[in-house]
């Protein structure tokens, strides 16, 4: 008969394989569209947050001169934004990845051709990226990547944009290219770019969007949606995108009791499982949602 110590060793082997086999993820936030979420600072310090991304910047391309906005946390007119520069660097200094949401749903911004997103890609190296200009909006702080929130304008050259930031990125740091996609697949909007394996994680938008976002009556359509993702999308790393709120969407919001234990358990077995993304840190503020379901990420 095996002692008691022997038993006790057999399912500490046992728990360890069984953690070693799930796949642990990360909590992406979105931060910049209300003034009252906190600084950006805090939102690291938090350690709630692997990845951090900045929205938006909602105007670039076709001949726009680009403009962050980055609603009350600063003014970029008066050059207000470079203050967050040492925010950054704070921020990644704990090892939170930092980058610039492109986009949005409200805003002016469209590729008109290949040059267009040549010109565009250029632009973000030098003013958010490891070139130089003396007009960086956010100051010297080296981003870690760009998100591609496209949720307007047209569907045309955003692989293109997504190529030209990559091939910067071979320049020495890597440069991270995350896309939040609707969850309806293909996306309308960027489906064409994201099977060109260039980007690194995609965090797709499972709310307001009924026929594709967890309804626990019908949990299949979000099973069959999220196995599409995963299988058909050539990232590293796909990410389940939720409201942090019930008022942070007009559907979708999953409590995080459900999320915990019916949700995760369904998705974690994918390698391509990345984690969770949530819109957006002033309703995390107001749910206490991530600090509620980080453990179980």
């Amino acid at each position: 008969m095996a002692s008691k110590f022997a038993i006790l060793a057999l399912k500490s082997l046992m728990l360890l394989s069984l953690a070693i086999g799930s796949n642990a993820g990360g909590i992406a936030i979105y931060w910049g569209q209300n003034g009252q979420e906190g600084s950006l600072s805090d939102t690291c310090a938090s350690g709630n947050y692997d990845y951090v991304v900045l929205a938006f910047l909602p105007t670039f391309g076709n001949g726009a001169v680009p403009m962050i906005n980055l609603a009350g946390h600063c003014d970029p007119y008066s050059n207000g934004c470079t203050k967050l520069s040492p925010d950054i660097q704070s921020c990644q200094a704990k090892g939170v990845k930092v980058l610039l949401s492109i986009g949005g749903a409200a805003g002016g911004y469209s590729l008109a051709s290949s040059e267009d997103a040549r010109q565009v890609a250029t632009y973000l190296w030098n003013n958010f990226l490891g070139g130089t200009s003396s007009t960086r909006p956010l100051g010297a702080a080296v981003l870690d990547g760009i998100d591609f929130d496209i949720e307007g304008g047209t569907n045309q050259h955003w692989g293109e944009l997504a190529r030209y930031l990559s091939g910067y990125g071979k320049r020495g740091k890597k440069v991270y290219l995350t896309a939040a996609p609707q969850c309806p697949f293909p996306d309308a909007w960027i489906g064409d770019a994201l099977i060109t394996g260039l980007f690194d994680y995609v965090w797709v938008q499972f709310y307001n969007n009924p026929p594709c976002q967890y309804n626990p009556s019908n949990a299949a359509s979000f099973e069959d949606a999220w196995k599409q993702w995963t299988s058909a999308i050539p990232a590293d790393k796909i990410f389940l995108g939720l409201p942090a709120a019930p008022q942070a969407a007009g559907s979708g919001f999953v409590p995080a009791s459900e999320l915990t234990s019916t949700v995760l358990p369904t998705i974690k077995g994918s390698s391509k499982y990345g984690g969770v993304m949530l819109w957006s840190k002033y309703y995390d503020d107001l749910d206490h949602y991530s600090a509620s379901i980080k453990s179980h990420v």
